[in-house]
């Protein structure tokens, strides 16, 4: 890893294509772009744009056919899978539109299991978890399950399993998607809230235009080019 690399993200020239149907269909088309430290960066555009798309190649869970996925400085496509795995458990989060919170656990479970599986003594788990949901305005529900929590309760405990490993990156896809008006403007607060303090980077897909006009920048995907 470069260590005196700042840039959290960096697509040079993405392209991705899908099969349908006997056809080549491109989804992204030479997508390129930066993310630095304590930027919040909106991505917009019509449904199929290939936003979600991105967002995939840009989190390592697809590999893009042309160009280059740089995390931390760091050129991820000729990775194996156990060093894809380790460089999106290490330096990546995740929100997505639905929560998906193990129903069976608390709200601290849900917020420990990614520190765990990164090999992170129980206790320090825990601490962290507690430390989370605290700043999340949730220290008083640690024991509740999913459950028992509200919607909005539930996306923000979904913000602190995806930042409990501290990553670089948080990438959200559509997270108010399923949110009245004013629970959405809670958890885009709030993921800007670590934004601003802590130096995270986080890209928001949305077609919220409202939302768009908080963050720091937008990116407008339209026949899988970013303008």
């Amino acid at each position: 890893m470069n260590e005196f690399c700042t840039t959290v993200l960096e697509l040079r020239n993405v392209e991705r294509f899908f099969r349908q149907g006997g056809k080549r269909v491109k989804v992204l088309r030479g997508a390129s772009v930066n993310v630095e430290p304590g930027e919040a960066v909106g991505l917009t555009g019509p449904s199929g744009s290939g936003k979600s798309t991105m967002l995939h190649v840009a989190g390592l869970l697809e590999k893009p056919d042309a160009g280059e996925v740089l995390i931390s400085g760091k050129e991820s496509s000729d990775l194996d899978d156990n060093d894809r795995t380790f460089l999106r458990r290490n330096h990546l989060g995740f929100v997505y539109q639905f929560h998906h919170l193990l129903p069976e656990f608390s709200a601290l479970e849900n917020v420990m299991i990614p520190q765990i599986l990164s090999h992170s003594e129980r206790g320090v788990a825990r601490s962290r978890a507690t430390e989370l949901l605290n700043r999340i305005g949730l220290g008083d529900r640690l024991l509740h399950r999913p459950g028992q929590l509200s919607g909005g309760e539930q996306q923000r405990v979904a913000i602190a399993r995806a930042l409990a490993n501290r990553p670089k990156l948080l990438l959200a896809d559509e997270p108010t998607g399923n949110l009245d008006f004013d629970t959405a403007f809670e958890i885009i607060d709030l993921v800007l809230k670590f934004v601003f303090e802590d130096g995270l980077a986080t890209i928001i897909a949305t077609h919220n235009p409202q939302i768009a006009d908080r963050l720091s920048r937008t990116l407008i995907l339209r026949d899988g080019r970013i303008t």
